[in-house]
């Protein structure tokens, strides 16, 4: 959600979201990723307003034409233990859904000429 860490690993505040938010959306209409996972509970919220990290994780839906799935961020399980068995479960849903994705037809949003620019290195 953001590009780089917020000082003292604190939260992101509402303007840098709001400052990498082009940026990202540029990011997944070039890519045009089938299946994108959010990990945690920022990146979950830029696609399940609203929802409780604990109540969703796990679980998909399409949005754009593409399968997203809310889990715990990989790092909850070394500060909260409990919630590992949690997060192998999810990544083993994971796997299941992304089978079902790769059969799925390509995602609606194709990037353009105009969106994808190679850029000099020098």
């Amino acid at each position: 959600m953001v590009k780089c860490r917020p000082p003292q690993n604190r939260d992101p505040e509402g303007e840098e979201l709001q400052a990498c938010g082009d940026y990202l959306e540029r990011q997944i209409a070039l890519i045009n990723p089938k299946v994108i996972v959010t990990l945690g509970r920022y990146s979950m919220e830029k696609f399940f307003p609203g929802a409780k990290i604990s109540t969703i994780h796990g679980q998909a839906r399409t949005i754009g034409g593409r399968l997203v799935m809310a889990m715990f961020h990989p790092a909850a399980a070394l500060h909260q233990p409990q919630y590992r068995s949690l997060i192998e479960a999810d990544f083993k849903k994971l796997r299941e859904y992304m089978t079902k994705a790769e059969a799925a037809p390509p995602a609606a949003l194709q990037p353009t000429e105009d969106d994808a620019q190679q850029l000099s290195l020098l």
